[in-house]
């Protein structure tokens, strides 16, 4: 799953607001495309700049983390993290999509299918494991999505892709629905998963229901709905733009380092500075100013934030 990226300048958007920058954990609706997600919420706060991270798929709810303005910036490092799932599997039919969407293709007997049987087969998806993205998704071939040959009658092979299922829980058993709760690497599609669990049961399955409950630090019950937000209440949902960074190092700077690294130079790294490929930065007076990467014994500017030139 990837991150989208929009950018309007439409004169006839209205006039961007003080909040346009920051982060949105957004509770998506099912129904509704991320890109629909992205577009209500630049309608409704007159947003510039708006971005997802993690693609849902319309008939997904849960977890959309949405950035607004410079925040876009990070979107790259919100994308990575890993993901967690509830999802409700029906066995007996294959569809062409993999979920409840497509068209049912085939249909086989799950009688077979016993606890012990059902047991085996999903100890066989933890860990690292390999899966084909479905043809219904947006991964490209030759630069063209897949879904669009799909809609053509085009299928084509696909790569397959290392991914790891951190936890795969089985919460419920009701044949032919399961229940489970899936811990997963970020290029993990659950309804993959559940086509390909189908197969080694030898009956078929695909996704009926599926909610992300988290991704990262960030979980549902603290998103806020879709429907909650308007041009009023978005400034009260927005978070600061270096909570998309929570998870890396912190570093506070000197005066000196600061100058530095905001004219594009490098600094250098000390004993009591942290460990990591990348850390997040914070100017003098206490600002997030941006990323720096590790580069030897040096800190090298990854991202820049100017406080000067905020929204």
């Amino acid at each position: 799953m990837g991150s989208y990226f929009e950018e309007i300048s439409n004169s006839r958007s209205p006039v961007l607001m003080s909040f346009t920058e920051g982060l949105l954990n957004v509770d998506k609706p099912a129904g509704m495309t991320s890109h629909d997600v992205v577009d209500r919420i630049r309608r409704v706060g007159g947003i510039r700049r708006v971005g997802h991270a993690g693609t849902l798929d319309p008939l997904a709810t849960g977890v959309l983390l949405v950035c607004l303005g410079r925040a876009t910036r990070l979107l790259e490092f919100l994308v990575g993290q890993p993901k967690t799932y509830l999802a409700t599997v029906r066995l007996g039919q294959t569809t062409d999509s993999y979920d409840a969407d497509g068209r049912i293709m085939l249909e086989r007997s799950f009688a077979h299918v016993t606890d012990i049987i059902l047991a085996e087969a999903l100890s066989r998806f933890r860990g690292s494991i390999k899966q084909r993205p479905p043809m219904v998704s947006a991964v490209k071939k030759e630069g063209q999505p897949l879904y669009k040959l799909a809609r053509k009658g085009i299928i084509t092979e696909r790569p397959w892709r290392e991914v790891t299922i951190y936890r795969l829980d089985l919460l419920a058993c009701d044949l032919p629905f399961l229940q489970l709760r899936i811990s997963c690497s970020t290029g993990t599609y659950v309804r993959a998963l559940a086509h390909d669990l189908g197969e080694l049961l030898d009956c078929g399955g695909h996704v009926t229901a599926l909610r992300r409950t988290a991704v990262g630090d960030f979980s549902d019950s603290e998103a806020v709905s879709l429907a909650e937000l308007n041009a009023e209440t978005v400034a009260k949902h927005l978070r600061s733009s270096d909570v998309a960074v929570s998870h890396l190092p912190r570093l506070d700077l000197s005066e000196s380092d600061w100058e530095r690294l905001r004219n594009g130079q490098s600094i250098q790294k000390q004993p009591s500075h942290p460990e990591g490929p990348l850390v997040r930065i914070y100017g003098p007076d206490g600002p997030f100013v941006g990323i720096v990467t590790s580069s030897n014994q040096l800190w090298r500017p990854r991202k820049i934030f100017h406080p000067e030139l905020s929204a």
